[in-house]
């Protein structure tokens, strides 16, 4: 299960942390909430949220199994008594099984557009980050709210970009 190169596609995959449980109801389908730990080279585990489409839990899958997911990073606020906080999210088009040891993978290609300047700093080891909010768009007149951080020359060159400049951008989660 590969993604395909357009607007919005990420492809995640490791261990649950968690089995699914349910979230939310919307038009009548039900969605669950999980995360899955996504371990990096350096040793440090990414642990991502995603959201699953009752859909496609043909099985539910318990805390520990090994899983496939590829789909949209997604955004959306979340309000309580404290305030709104942005919330992403890996809202699942796909989930599967995975019974082989392969390496785990943590893969990202988002296209949109700048929606404000970035903010370009360095930190105390002389590293150069750009920190960006890039507006994906997606069906139905909606649009995704996604923080990214550039690194290196990539957070020179995109500090220099107006707003509204379109951009591609390869990663991870």
């Amino acid at each position: 299960m590969r993604v395909s190169i357009d607007e919005n596609n990420a492809y995640i995959s490791g261990t649950l942390a968690c089995a699914p449980v349910l979230d939310h109801q919307l038009y009548g389908e039900d969605f669950y909430r999980a995360s899955v730990l996504v371990p990096r080279l350096s040793g440090t585990i990414d642990c991502i949220p995603i959201t699953i489409p009752g859909k496609l839990l043909f099985t539910m899958p318990a805390e520990g199994d090994r899983v496939a997911v590829s789909g949209q990073l997604r955004s959306y606020n979340r309000r309580s008594e404290h305030g709104g906080r942005l919330c992403v999210t890996l809202f699942a088009r796909a989930i599967q099984p995975m019974f082989d040891e392969a390496a785990p993978e943590n893969y990202l290609v988002l296209t949109g557009y700048l929606c404000k300047p970035a903010v370009f700093r360095t930190t105390p080891f002389m590293r150069e980050i750009g920190d960006v909010l890039l507006a994906c768009n997606r069906s139905f007149n909606k649009s995704d709210y996604l923080p990214c951080i550039a690194w290196g020359r990539n957070a020179r060159m995109v500090s220099e970009m107006p707003v509204g400049s379109r951009v591609r951008i390869e990663g991870r989660i």
